[in-house]
């Protein structure tokens, strides 16, 4: 009997991204430690001064973290109600919030108490922010209102009321003390200028604005709502510069690296999206495994800190550069060692011994040897296999299908057993490169199981969806059908014409050739 030959897996072409400079960079990130807060985190900001510690809203209390550790190293939870936001002064000494009650408290890094407490909103604050001198703060509250109030007196200086909607989000000018940008749900986003008492630019967003950010020049002006991410000249009055559509839903939060070259978005898409600051092209991307609220990254963007609707904050470290040896290296042997003998010939009376090496077959190969075909469909079948190396699951499920066993590999499984298989089927059956293999082995399934169907919840749920799954590839397959052939007419009419063209430029010429002779 023939030896068993060992199942080739095929190598299916995989569609990955292209792997540029922004992608080694923004991928040079450790494992993420996941840090659970008492709910929702809203609000993450770092201090911009060593150690660069941050802030985290979520619930009724602000965690003060130190950027390596895992544990707060300081809690205020002096607030009534919600709290919303919190944002460091820029020498990160002061630390300002606001609340659901419509309060506005300043706290010192180094206490516990408030400092200050500023009262004049009526409704939940949702966004605070310290001027560029450092004695000033603005809030926005959903009482449509905007305030701005003075430190040292704790006594309210200005208030507008030009929004018709809550003021969700703002931020103030880095350079101008009296300029400060704030968001609103009516859609508009307005610069203030403490010095005319009114709003001096003012666009149109066209969704509820949910962050703003503005470049550190001040010259450009970033506004998030709905699925839009827009950049605004403020230097041309507010003129449109770009709007950006990459996210599948609400835009919720936005940040600038280090560098300003490059402008970070979270969604509630659970995806963070990375943009290029010269042609805002998307150069890379991040996932998560919830809807993201809020997002901060520290200084030389060491760390990227992203809080998500259920509660998890996420904090990424870069890799620090691998340290070289100081030791002396050991000597290693030269290299004609290793290549002694590689050239000797052989002689007449030599005779030549090959040592077989021993293979070891896989242990779904064993099982395919001795025709446990369930057996090896089910190790094929486990998260680590289906996961990581798709491929393998889908050669064997080939291997089964010539062999003509496929179906009865397929029959006479549990709930449980079978749930595994439409889980495999639906994560892959959309990628091209498996849909041939896919597409067959679903329908086998769909013909086994119909008559059972109705009797799991679990695995009706999953056969409509795979049903449907089968029937989506179906159209496109048959649409794709379709645009070759169209493609295939339109190339067959324009050799057609060129040919035509040819024959009719060589008759020409023949004609001008038999008047030159005449």
């Amino acid at each position: 009997m023939a030896g068993y030959k060992p199942v080739t897996i095929q190598a299916f072409p995989v569609l990955g991204e292209k792997i540029t400079q922004d992608t080694l960079y923004w991928n040079n990130y450790k494992t993420p430690v996941q840090i659970k807060e008492f709910g929702a985190v809203s609000k993450v900001d770092f201090s911009s001064q060593p150690p660069y510690n941050y802030a985290v809203t979520a619930s009724s209390r602000i965690h003060i973290y130190g950027r390596y550790s895992q544990e707060p190293i300081k809690t205020f939870s002096r607030f009534k109600d919600t709290a919303y936001c919190a944002t460091f002064r820029q020498d990160g000494r002061l630390l300002v919030a606001g609340s659901e009650d419509g309060g506005v408290q300043l706290f010192d890094i180094s206490g516990r108490a408030p400092l200050r407490q500023f009262e004049g909103h009526t409704k939940a604050v949702h966004t605070v922010d310290f001027t560029a001198d450092k004695y000033h703060v603005v809030s926005g509250a959903d009482d449509y209102t905007v305030k701005l109030w003075d430190i040292p007196n704790a006594k309210e200086i200005l208030t507008f009321k030009e929004h018709s909607d809550y003021v969700r989000c703002g931020c103030a000018s880095k350079l101008n003390p009296d300029l400060f940008v704030t968001g609103s749900y009516d859609h508009t986003v307005k610069m203030f200028d403490t010095r005319t008492n009114k709003s001096v630019i003012s666009v149109e967003h066209g969704q509820p604005v949910e962050s703003v950010l503005l470049f550190p020049s001040g010259g450009l002006l970033v506004s998030a709502g709905g699925r839009y991410v827009k950049v605004w000249d403020m230097l041309k009055g507010g003129q449109l510069l770009v709007s950006l559509k990459n996210h599948h839903k609400t835009v919720t939060c936005l940040c600038l690296s280090s560098s300003g070259q490059r402008l970070l978005s979270g969604s509630l898409d659970r995806k963070v999206k990375v943009y290029s600051t010269t042609s805002y092209k998307v150069v890379h991307s991040f996932d998560y495994a919830a809807s993201i609220l809020s997002l901060a990254l520290a200084h030389e963007d060491e760390t990227i800190v992203v809080g998500m609707t259920n509660g998890i904050l996420s904090v990424k470290h870069r890799k620090s550069e691998a340290k070289k040896d100081s030791l002396p290296r050991r000597r290693r042997p030269a290299y004609r060692t290793f290549i002694k003998g590689k050239n000797y010939m052989k002689q007449r009376d030599d005779i030549l011994i090959n040592r077989p090496s021993k293979k070891h077959l896989e242990l779904y190969d064993r099982d395919l040897k001795n025709f446990r075909i369930s057996k090896a469909l089910d190790r094929v079948l486990e998260p680590s296999c289906t996961i990581k190396t798709p491929e393998i699951t889908v050669s064997i499920i080939k291997e089964l299908n010539r062999r003509g066993v496929l179906a009865n590999a397929l029959a006479g499984r549990d709930e449980k057993e079978i749930s595994r298989v439409l889980n495999f089927l639906i994560r892959n059956l959309s990628q091209p490169r498996f849909a041939s293999v896919l597409i067959n082995a679903a329908e086998i399934i769909i013909d086994i199981y119909q008559p059972v169907i109705g009797q799991s919840p679990v695995v009706d749920k999953k056969f409509l969806l795979l049903q449907g799954l089968v029937e989506k590839e179906i159209d496109y397959q048959r649409e794709l059908l379709e645009t070759l052939g169209m493609m295939d007419m339109l190339f067959a009419t324009m050799t057609r014409k060129e040919s035509t063209s040819m024959l009719q430029h060589a008759s020409d010429g023949f004609l001008e050739n038999k008047k030159i002779e005449s």
